[in-house]
């Protein structure tokens, strides 16, 4: 069964970078390139699933992420990122 988009959210821009746990940038080696990961700790997402801005590193790493069109992010709304999320 293929996930079907519940929330458009719109990308937020941040003067200050986020700090990023080692093992979300880790599972993205390869994935982005080191320039983009830069590029994207200045950007951050108001998480509709766990109702807190979230990085945007985290929620591209998220389950729930579906993808990324013109500054919005497309979520399935399933579950939220693992750090954010209560058990």
């Amino acid at each position: 069964m293929t996930n079907q988009t519940k929330y458009f959210v719109k990308i937020i821009g941040r003067e200050k970078a986020f700090s990023i746990p080692k093992e979300v940038t880790a599972s993205l080696k390869g994935v982005v390139s080191g320039k983009m990961v830069s590029r994207m700790k200045h950007e951050s997402v108001q998480c509709p699933v766990v109702e807190s801005e979230v990085p945007f590193l985290e929620c591209f790493a998220c389950e729930s992420f579906m993808g990324r069109v013109k500054g919005e992010v497309h979520c399935a709304g399933l579950k939220g990122p693992s750090r954010f999320s209560t058990p």
